[in-house]
């Protein structure tokens, strides 16, 4: 089936998706006279961003931890009790994440947060659990921030944008890089990331000229000059970097774009953006045709559960359950919220099929980053 990328299709497949979490999450503490205790299922809650800016990410990460969950529970869950897969659903709004929560405090049955997705409703996550003092671990977030302090509820396993944005400059170092151009799909884009960017580029010594679209993505690219830095950091996602590169096919300077984690060069590739531009992409995980244990697993249940293409996001999504799984599967004694809280504290060095989990003193785990680039011939290597 072709990649989804009008946003009918998106909204379709995203109530697809929705419908399927709904019908497969039947907790005994939604069930009228049945107490929680008497339930044999685990849940594990996701908390999941919606709203149009972040569908694209959160629908490829939502259905990797979906494949994960489903074909845990197909092998028998956590020592023969099944995993209930909740979808916490948010439309990206603090009022709307709040309101999704509420249904899992009082919840003994649930766990564990996994997988929140995308970065700003993770690290809104991340505070929500603290205000609210909610004794429960928030494992494998998608949590891009690196300036965001991580408390002793969360455990970050994917590498954040300071390690994304260094891994890619290196590549292009040969040019002598000392200038670099920060493009913003979305005012909220340039609002929530400006001051990181400019702490990474200070950190580097680069000289940071900033642009923001504003909706005038095409248009902006079509006015840049030849003193514009010939290197471009875009942030933002796929379709606002598609429109901005349509810009800059007039341009006769050579540019090239390095964008974040959250775009999908596929997508890219089938709207037939980047003509004259490479684009390089950055992901905190291993390259989807990796022959590493867990990335063979990846393919394999995905093929069987989804009729999706592969793509980094998912992969991501499917990572993060199975890390999971992995901690709450090692628990001693009775599975609880304050049993799996003390596993995940250990924060304890892991293996995740090839993909290695090991946490510093800023209780972050990975600086793993691979990268992707869509060549001006529109394929896609790396």
């Amino acid at each position: 089936m072709p990649f989804p990328t009008s946003s009918s299709n998106r909204r379709q497949l995203l109530q697809r998706s929705a419908a399927l979490g709904a019908s497969a999450v039947v907790p005994a503490w939604a069930q009228p006279g049945k107490p929680a205790g008497a339930s044999r299922s685990i849940v594990v809650a996701q908390v999941v961003d919606f709203s149009q800016a972040q569908q694209d990410v959160s629908k490829d990460f939502l259905i990797g931890s979906r494949a994960a969950w489903q074909d845990i529970n197909q092998k028998g869950g956590i020592r023969g009790r099944r995993i209930d897969h909740l979808t916490l659903e948010t439309d990206g709004t603090l009022a709307s994440l709040a309101a999704a929560m509420e249904p899992i405090k009082a919840n003994a049955s649930c766990v564990v947060l996994s997988g929140s997705v995308g970065d700003l409703m993770a690290a809104s996550t991340v505070a929500l659990v603290r205000k609210d003092g909610l004794n429960i671990a928030h494992a494998a977030p998608w949590l891009q921030n690196s300036s965001l302090e991580v408390d002793d509820n969360t455990f970050p396993i994917f590498a954040a944008r300071q390690e994304q944005i260094a891994h890619a400059l290196k590549t292009l170092s040969v040019m002598g890089l000392k200038e670099l151009g920060a493009v913003y799909g979305t005012a909220r884009d340039h609002s929530a990331y400006h001051v990181e960017v400019e702490r990474i580029a200070a950190s580097m010594q680069l000289r940071l000229e900033s642009f923001q679209g504003a909706g005038q993505l095409r248009s902006m690219g079509q006015r840049l000059t030849p003193k514009t830095p010939a290197v471009l950091l875009f942030v933002g996602g796929t379709p606002e970097l598609a429109e901005f590169t349509r810009g800059l096919e007039k341009q006769s300077r050579q540019r090239y774009v390095v964008a974040l984690a959250d775009v999908n060069l596929q997508v890219m590739q089938q709207m037939g953006a980047a003509k004259n531009t490479p684009v390089i992409a950055t992901q905190p995980v291993p390259m989807v045709t990796a022959s590493l244990p867990i990335v063979r697993s990846y393919r394999e249940t995905l093929s069987r559960l989804f009729d999706e293409p592969p793509t980094s996001l998912s992969l991501a999504g499917f990572i993060a359950a199975r890390y999971t799984f992995e901690v709450l599967n090692d628990v001693d004694g009775p599975l609880t919220r304050q049993s799996a809280l003390a596993a995940f504290q250990r924060r304890s060095a892991m293996d995740v099929g090839g993909f290695r989990v090991s946490f510093n003193p800023q209780r972050r785990s990975s600086t793993y980053v691979t990268q992707s680039m869509m060549t001006i011939d529109g394929r896609v290597i790396g």
